[in-house]
């Protein structure tokens, strides 16, 4: 498979043959919050918060609950999280931060791990920065999958936090950030996803362009 996680897209083939569902990106919904971590004025860090679909979430965790309590413990999640790192990574984690137009590399996530809260599978982790920046007007953080196969929405009033040490050279600073959502697409280019079928999980090279406009954008400035 070419594409996407693992789990990700081992799940979503059998889910959409046994549900006789044949069209249609994206195939997977995620509720998105994200932190940036600061220290000293800087960008250290970001942790992601993704939770997934109800429907996902219930065939992805299939099997998972070894001692039969009808529950899902961390440890039982452990896999599939360790399997989630593995296979994000080829693609960024969808996260990307660009600094004067170059993308900044992150390090191997940390603190990562999966819970089941509501019937829906919620992925943590954090993602540090190979060498930490300053914020600047030239500073861009996005999340987006950049052929659509999961659609990310950030509902909440406080998307996006900033948390640490915004100091800098010993001088009270202040930093907020603020969330850009992307523009909805029009209704052309939803008719063209919806054709396409779920086994395919590559865009076509013509839709690719408006799935780089999906970006979901977060902004921060420190005083």
């Amino acid at each position: 498979m070419t594409r996407l996680l693992t789990f990700l897209g081992a799940a979503l083939a059998a889910q959409f043959t046994l549900a006789g569902a044949a069209h249609a990106h994206p195939h997977v919904w995620v509720d998105g919050a994200i932190t940036l971590n600061v220290t000293a004025g800087r960008l250290a860090s970001i942790t992601n918060i993704w939770t997934f679909d109800a429907p996902f979430s219930a065939y992805a965790t299939q099997g998972l609950d070894t001692n039969g309590d009808h529950k899902l413990s961390e440890a039982e999640l452990e896999p599939l999280s360790q399997t989630n790192m593995e296979a994000l990574e080829p693609y960024h984690f969808f996260t990307y931060v660009r600094d004067a137009g170059a993308q900044v590399e992150f390090a191997a996530p940390e603190h990562y791990g999966l819970k089941m809260g509501k019937k829906r599978l919620s992925l943590t982790f954090t993602l540090p920065l190979r060498e930490p920046v300053a914020f600047a007007p030239s500073t861009e953080i996005d999340v987006l999958d950049p052929e659509y196969f999961v659609a990310f929405s950030y509902p909440g009033k406080a998307p996006v936090a900033v948390k640490g040490e915004v100091a800098v050279k010993g001088e009270a600073a202040a930093c907020a950030a603020r969330y850009q959502p992307p523009k909805e697409l029009d209704d052309q280019i939803m008719a063209q996803l919806a054709a396409i079928p779920a086994d395919e999980h590559d865009l076509p090279e013509a839709l690719q362009d408006a799935a780089q406009g999906l970006a979901h954008e977060f902004v921060v400035e420190c005083k």
